[in-house]
């Protein structure tokens, strides 16, 4: 009876309230997954090519091979792999720009979603304890209302089913905005930003971000994880600049 009653309610609510694509507004089409991007904004949201750094997923312009970045061959980072969803343009840049600075939050659910497909086409073997998303400072937190890796993470661990650490890791330091920082100030600005608060059995680590330019923030992420007895961290975006 009650599982009648909520499909009829449903059936009414989309007949005077039809779902919309949470990005751009178009009506969606019956039985569409209204917690995804409509297939317009879908197809600008392209997957990874090929041509990239097969650690940090730095794009290459003109490559179909997958090798180390310059960046990785001299400075290997801690973390073992980078999982991108997309490169940052388009759509993508668009959903994450409005997320972040617009108070969006609804769209973290699309975009988690969207993380969690790339995982699941990326190679096997790796299973995390736990997911950790970059945390803000406190006073930036208090500003923003919310974060948004930690709100991109929650859909991403309903489907494949890991928890969300947000205790292990703190960011200590308030440092300046990233942007528009070079890759040497920015390594600067976060050099100790981060620390490990708390003891854990997990072993295994998948860190959550946004969107990942320089790298130089999961740099320092993982670093300081496996400083603390963590077998392996991987990483896993949104967007890959």
């Amino acid at each position: 009876m009650w599982t009648n009653l909520r499909r009829a309610l449903s059936a009414g609510i989309d007949l005077f309230l039809p779902p919309v694509c949470l990005l751009c507004g178009q009506l969606l089409p019956p039985g569409f997954d209204p917690q995804e991007f409509c297939a317009e904004c879908q197809a600008t949201m392209p997957p990874m090519g090929r041509s990239h750094c097969r650690c940090c997923s730095q794009p290459f312009p003109a490559s179909s091979s997958q090798h180390l970045c310059a960046t990785c061959l001299q400075r290997p980072p801690a973390f073992s792999i980078v999982h991108a969803a997309c490169t940052y343009q388009e759509s993508v840049k668009d959903a994450i720009h409005q997320l972040k600075y617009r108070n969006k939050v609804y769209l973290a659910e699309p975009l988690g979603k969207l993380l969690g497909k790339s995982l699941e086409v990326a190679e096997a073997g790796f299973k995390p304890d736990c997911i950790i998303p970059v945390p803000l400072h406190p006073d930036r937190l208090k500003k923003r209302g919310y974060n948004q890796a930690l709100e991109i993470s929650r859909p991403l661990a309903r489907k494949i089913q890991v928890p969300i650490n947000t205790t292990l890791l703190h960011r200590t330091l308030k440092t300046p905005p990233q942007q528009g920082l070079t890759a040497a100030e920015r390594r600067r600005n976060l050099r100790n930003a981060f620390i490990v608060t708390t003891t854990t059995s997990a072993r295994n680590i998948l860190l959550v971000d946004d969107v990942m330019t320089t790298g130089e923030t999961v740099r320092e992420c993982c670093r300081v994880l496996m400083e603390n007895n963590i077998a392996e961290v991987q990483v896993a975006v949104i967007g890959r600049a």
